[in-house]
């Protein structure tokens, strides 16, 4: 989010040199996450869980009608992996309430594009020069439409602004998330009456590079009310052959990773598999009710299809975790690729597809296409 307040006076007493330092502060509940922070990996996400106390993320979704934020789907993906809580927010440019209508209907869309479970907060943001050239009877009219309207998706809603902006540009009758930064924000809990305080903006986490915007919150909004998170595992009927041409049986395992006595599968023949499982780091074709099959013992008929985020394409990353630049623009949404039967586990990235030489993409964008035949 913009940054609200800028600390000249503080900075002049410091001297010339400024240092970026987290003093003993209010907590690290929640952190908002944008294209300015890049793409999100599980383990920064597991470290701010582990080690600062973080419990939610919310990633931009969205701004006007215009801009869809690329690292959302991830940033989604790899928090709820992570587990976290994952909410959304939208950058409003709206000035009137048929244009709040079409910012919410944009978001939403682009909102479940990503992945954003049903029941995840939608945060209209509400700070920019459009709103603040309107008067505070317009703005409340605009924010609500937009609250409502985005609920029809499923989603809750609530309204982020600055704390100069309450009672003055806007009304906040309920809820709110309200940024604002005190020099020193220790043993502090403002706006304790609505959601949740934004109290600064140039957090640093050990495990993670940049600043963060990081928020202490008072209830359960942004932590509660999910749907089973979207599961990007999900696939498309595909087919497999159980390894060899001899007669020989395999042995099955449930969905702990326990043998499933007494049911094998023998050498030779195909199973449908409407997803994959992965069980110790290890992935498992599920061909019946609690009866997975490891990967290993079968083969691929070895055809993916990339299914998601259509618009924009995805990234493809080397055997290290390092993206591949401008990827995107070949690896589109609706494309067919071979594929080794074998899922490849990329450091960061998490299991992937090889689709060509030192080029992986994450599970988490695939379907099987379903194509019989080697």
């Amino acid at each position: 989010m913009k940054k609200k307040l800028i600390y000249v006076v503080s900075l002049l007493i410091a001297g010339l040199f400024f240092c970026t330092t987290n003093v003993t502060a209010a907590r690290t509940d929640m952190v908002d996450v944008s294209n300015h922070n890049g793409y999100m990996t599980v383990s920064n996400f597991q470290d701010m869980l582990n080690n600062y106390g973080v419990k939610s993320v919310i990633t931009k979704i969205s701004e006007g009608t215009y801009f869809h934020d690329y690292t959302a789907a991830k940033n989604i993906y790899t928090a709820q992996q992570a587990g976290l809580y994952i909410n959304g927010y939208h950058f409003a440019r709206y000035t009137t309430e048929a244009g709040a209508i079409a910012e919410a209907d944009y978001a939403a869309r682009m909102a479940k594009a990503d992945g954003l479970p049903i029941g995840a907060v939608l945060v209209t943001d509400v700070e920019a020069e459009q709103q603040n050239g309107l008067n505070r009877a317009q703005n409340n009219t605009n924010n609500k439409a937009f609250m409502n309207q985005v609920a029809k998706y499923g989603y809750r809603s609530d309204i982020y602004t600055m704390a100069s902006w309450l009672g003055n540009k806007m009304d906040i009758n309920s809820g709110g998330w309200i940024a604002s930064y005190p020099y020193n924000a220790s043993n502090k809990s403002w706006y304790s009456n609505n959601h949740a305080w934004q109290w600064g903006s140039t957090y640093n986490f050990n495990g993670s590079y940049g600043n963060f915007d990081v928020s202490q919150i008072y209830d359960d909004f942004y932590t509660a009310d999910q749907s089973a998170k979207v599961d990007p595992m999900k696939t498309v009927n595909n087919i497999i052959s159980v390894k060899g041409n001899e007669y020989k049986a395999y042995t099955t395992y449930d969905s702990n990773g326990d043998a499933n006595d007494g049911t094998n599968v023998v050498s030779a023949t195909d199973w449908i598999s409407n997803s994959i499982a992965v069980i110790n780091l290890k992935p498992y074709f599920v061909i019946g009710r609690n009866v997975l099959l490891p990967q290993s013992t079968t083969t691929f008929k070895d055809r993916v299809v990339i299914n998601y985020r259509s618009d924009y394409g995805v990234l493809a990353y080397n055997s290290k975790g390092q993206s591949i630049k401008d990827s995107n623009k070949t690896f589109k949404g609706g494309t067919q690729w071979k594929t080794q039967s074998k899922l490849v586990n990329i450091p960061n990235v998490g299991l992937s597809y090889k689709v060509a030489t030192d080029m992986f993409i994450p599970i988490a964008y695939m379907q099987g296409s379903g194509f019989s035949g080697e």
